[in-house]
């Protein structure tokens, strides 16, 4: 039961990493996509669909962060805590890549057709972008009271 226990604090830790990883991949896939429609439909400004169709890969940076900073010796005090903060962080920040890059989708789709709207039509991806920084920010601070931590 010893050795499920410690697997699990261990799968808390890469969770943020792999669930980031994850969601930024649709995320950009989906934004990617219509990037790609896109420039089939339009003159120019290919230059800034293509980046915003990168906008959600910053949640796995900051699941890379997060990895990190959970990363320490895994034992049977510390390893509940690194497993439920670990995947639930990753939950989160799969969830916000996946609705921030059908944000971008659609920020994507609306300004091909109107370009005066490119920078409003961004606010609802800054909105979502918003609560993966909660996510991480909280993750960052829960994590040092987490037994084995530097600080704790």
């Amino acid at each position: 039961m010893d050795a499920i226990i410690l697997t699990l604090g261990w799968i808390g830790i890469f969770a943020p990493l792999a669930m980031g990883a994850m969601g930024s991949t649709i995320g950009c896939g989906n934004a990617g996509q219509a990037a790609a429609g896109a420039l089939l439909e339009t003159e120019s400004g290919y230059g800034r669909y293509v980046g915003v169709s990168a906008m959600p890969s910053s949640q796995v940076i900051y699941g890379i962060v997060v990895t990190l900073t959970l990363n320490r010796e895994v034992t049977l005090e510390n390893a509940p805590g690194i497993l439920a903060l670990g995947v639930l962080t990753g939950i989160a920040l799969l969830l916000s890549a996946m609705a921030q890059g059908g944000t971008c989708a659609a920020a994507i789709n609306a300004s091909k057709n109107k370009p005066e709207i490119f920078g409003i039509s961004l606010a609802p991806a800054a909105v979502v972008e918003g609560f993966a920084v909660f996510v991480f920010v909280f993750a960052l601070v829960l994590s040092a009271d987490l037994p084995g931590a530097a600080g704790a």
